[in-house]
C-alpha cells in the first residue's frame, strides 16, 4: 500500500508576508530612543568608537562665534537700510521683535541641543526621534535644498565683493572681465551665467573645512571677529553723527510697516541653529551649546539694533539708498574711508556665513549616511582630520557647480522654506518629547489617543498661523486674523491641560507648551508671507523626497545606527 505524502501546507494560522504599503507604513513611522540623560558634567557622548568619531574641540567661545559668523552676513549693511525706507524709524522695533521671535525659537534649539549632546543631526535627528523617520527625511530635505542654494547665491555674493574691492586699485579698475565674479554673459533667460570665482572660493573653503574643525573654527572665529569689529567701530562713528530730529515721527507708516518690517528681517537672525549641527564636535555639548545658541543671537540683536539706531538718525529714512545705505549714509556725512571698511566686513561676513553654512551640511550628510537614510560613504570619518571627508567635498562639489554655471540669485523667492520648516518641527519636537509616557499614551484605549490629541493640537496651531498668515497678506477683514487667532489659542489650552509633561534633565525651555506654540504659529504665520512658487516648491520636494525613501531609504535605514554609544570624558590632548 502506498504510504502517505505529509502536506506542506503553511500552518493555519501563519500570518501573510506584508504587503509594500504595510512594509512601508512600518519603516516610515518608526522612531529613535531618546537618548538617557547624562550625570557628569564634563561628559561626552561618542556615537562610534575609533576613527569614526569626530573630534570635540570646540569651547563656548567658539560656538558663539560660529553663531554670529552664520546670522550676521553682509545684509547688517543692507537690509537695515531697505527696510527702513518703509517702516522708518520704526525698523529698530521690527528687528527687536523678530529677534525676539528668534530668541523663543533659540530656547527650543537650546533644549534640544541639551538633551541630545552625543551626535550631529540637528533638527533632523530631534524629529527622528521626537515623530519618525520619515518626517526627519522630509525636514532634512527641505533644509538641505535651501543650503545648497543659499551656499551658492552667497558664494557669487562674496565673489561680486571681492572683485569690487579689487577695483579699487587702479590697475584693476574696469580691467577685470564680468565672468570673473560678478558674473558674465546670461543665457536660457538668465538663468545660466558664468563666474568662475565663486567656484574658486568654495574650493578654498572646502579644502579648508576638511583639515579640521580646528582649523576651520580659527579661521570662522578670525573673520567673525574682524567683522563684528567692523560693525562696532561703524556704530560708534556713526553715533556721533546722528540727529535725534531723524527719528521723528518714529513709525511714519503706521504699526503694520513695522509689523511687515518684522517678517522681513526675520531671516537675518537665521543662522544661530548651525551650533546646534556641532553637537558631536563640542567639548562640554550639555553646557555650551545652549550658551552659544542664546549667547550668539543676543550678540546679533545687539549689532542690528545699533546699525539701525546710527542709520536712521544718521540720515532721514526717506533718502536712504537701495543698494549699499549704510555706506551712502557715511560718504554723505563725509566718511568715506568708513565704506571701505564696510565692504571688508561684507567679504567678512559673507565668508563666515559661507563657511558655517558648509560645515552645517556636511553634518547633516553624516547624520543621513550613519542612519542608512544615504549611502553610506556619507558617513566616512577621515581617521587623522576626524572630518567627514566624503560629506564635505560633496557639499562643496554641489555649490561650486550651482555657483558657476547658474545665476542663483533667482531662485532666492524659493529660499527660507527649509528655516520655517526646520523651526516649527523643532519647536513642536520640545513639546512631543516632553510628554510623560509616550507609548502608554499611544496606546490608549480612546478612539484617539492623547499623543495623537496633542499632535493633533500642534497641527491646528500650525494651520492657524497659516490662515492668519494669509489674511494679513491680502488684507482681509481683521476678523478672520482674530479667529485664527482664537483657534490657536483654544489648541495652545488644549495643549497646556490635556498633556502631562516632565521636565528636561539638563537645559529647559520655559513656559512648555505655549512657547513653542508661539514659535509654530509665527513660523508658520512668515511661511504664509513666502513667494507662492515656495509653497510650489514645498510640495514638490516634499513628494520627490517620499518618492526617494520609498525606493532607498525604507530599505537601508537603520535608527539604531548610532545608539551604541557611551558616555566618556575628552581626552586631555583634545582639550
Amino acid at each position: 500500500m502506498g504510504g502517505h505524502r505529509k502536506s506542506s501546507a503553511p500552518p493555519p494560522h501563519s500570518a501573510p508576508p506584508p504587503s509594500r504599503l504595510s512594509r512601508f507604513w512600518s519603516s516610515a513611522t518608526r522612531s529613535r530612543a531618546l537618548p538617557p540623560p547624562s550625570d557628569a558634567p564634563a561628559a561626552a557622548r561618542t556615537p562610534l568608537a575609533g576613527d569614526a568619531a569626530l573630534v570635540r574641540r570646540l569651547g563656548l567661545f567658539d560656538l558663539v562665534l560660529l553663531g554670529i559668523g552664520a546670522s550676521i552676513g553682509a545684509g547688517i549693511f543692507v537690509v537695515t537700510g531697505t527696510v527702513a525706507r518703509d517702516a522708518g524709524p520704526g525698523v529698530t522695533i521690527s528687528f527687536v521683535l523678530a529677534g525676539a521671535s528668534c530668541v523663543l525659537n533659540g530656547l527650543c534649539y537650546a533644549e534640544l541641543a541639551s538633551r541630545f549632546p552625543a551626535v550631529s543631526g540637528g533638527a533632523y535627528l530631534y524629529t527622528y526621534t521626537a515623530f519618525n523617520e520619515l518626517t526627519a527625511f522630509l525636514v532634512f530635505a527641505q533644509l538641505m535644498l535651501d543650503y545648497h542654494i543659499g551656499a551658492a547665491s552667497i558664494a557669487r555674493s562674496l565673489a561680486s565683493y571681492m572683485v569690487t574691492m579689487l577695483e579699487l586699485f587702479p590697475f584693476f579698475k574696469d580691467n577685470v572681465p564680468s565672468w570673473i565674479g560678478h558674473g558674465g554673459e546670461e543665457f536660457l533667460g538668465g538663468n545660466l551665467s558664468i563666474n568662475m570665482l565663486a567656484p574658486i572660493v568654495l574650493a578654498v573653503l572646502t579644502v579648508i573645512l576638511s583639515q579640521g574643525v580646528k582649523e576651520s573654527s580659527a579661521l570662522n572665529s578670525i573673520m567673525t571677529a574682524t567683522k563684528v569689529i567692523i560693525v562696532i567701530f561703524v556704530i560708534f562713528a556713526g553715533a556721533f553723527e546722528v540727529d535725534v530730529s531723524n527719528w521723528s515721527p518714529f513709525a511714519p507708516n503706521g504699526v503694520k510697516a513695522i509689523l511687515t518690517g518684522a517678517t522681513v528681517v526675520f531671516f537675518a537672525y537665521v543662522g544661530f541653529d548651525a551650533v546646534a549641527n556641532s553637537a558631536e564636535e563640542s567639548k562640554e555639548p550639555q553646557r555650551d551649546l545652549p550658551l552659544g545658541i542664546l549667547g550668539s543671537l543676543l550678540v546679533c540683536v545687539l549689532l542690528y539694533i545699533g546699525v539701525c539706531l546710527v542709520l536712521t538718525g544718521m540720515v532721514p529714512y526717506k533718502f536712504l539708498g537701495e543698494e549699499a545705505p549704510l555706506a551712502e549714509a557715511f560718504t554723505s556725512k563725509g566718511m568715506k574711508y568708513v565704506s571701505i571698511l564696510i565692504s571688508i566686513g561684507a567679504v567678512a561676513g559673507l565668508t563666515t556665513t559661507l563657511l558655517v553654512g558648509l560645515y552645517v551640511q556636511s553634518r547633516l550628510y553624516l547624520a543621513l549616511g550613519r542612519h542608512g537614510l544615504l549611502p553610506g560613504v556619507f558617513a566616512k570619518v577621515h581617521p587623522t582630520r576626524h572630518t567627514p571627508i566624503h560629506a564635505q567635498v560633496w557639499v562643496g562639489v554641489v555649490a561650486s557647480v550651482l555657483a558657476g554655471l547658474f545665476n542663483v540669485r533667482v531662485l532666492s523667492h524659493i529660499l527660507s522654506v527649509g528655516s520655517l520648516t526646520g523651526y516649527s518641527v523643532v519647536s513642536a519636537c520640545v513639546v512631543v518629547l516632553r510628554w510623560n509616557d509616550k507609548s502608554a499614551s499611544e496606546n490608549s484605549s480612546r478612539w484617539i489617543s492623547s499623543w495623537q490629541e496633542g499632535v493633533l493640537s500642534l497641527f491646528i496651531v500650525a494651520c492657524s498661523g497659516f490662515v492668519a498668515g494669509l489674511c494679513y497678506r491680502v488684507d482681509a477683514p481683521l476678523v478672520f486674523s482674530l479667529a485664527a487667532v482664537i483657534v490657536a489659542l483654544l489648541a495652545s489650552v488644549a495643549l497646556q491641560y490635556r498633556q502631562v509633561y516632565t521636565r528636561a534633565a539638563s537645559f529647559s525651555c520655559p513656559g512648555v507648551p505655549i512657547v513653542p506654540a508661539i514659535c509654530i504659529f509665527f513660523n508658520i504665520f512668515l511661511f504664509a508671507q513666502l513667494h507662492y512658487e515656495a509653497w510650489v516648491r514645498f510640495i514638490i520636494l516634499s513628494i520627490i523626497t517620499v518618492g526617494v525613501y520609498a525606493f532607498y531609504g525604507q530599505y537601508h535605514a537603520d535608527p539604531h545606527a548610532d545608539e551604541t554609544i557611551v558616555y566618556h570624558r575628552v581626552p586631555v590632548e583634545v582639550q
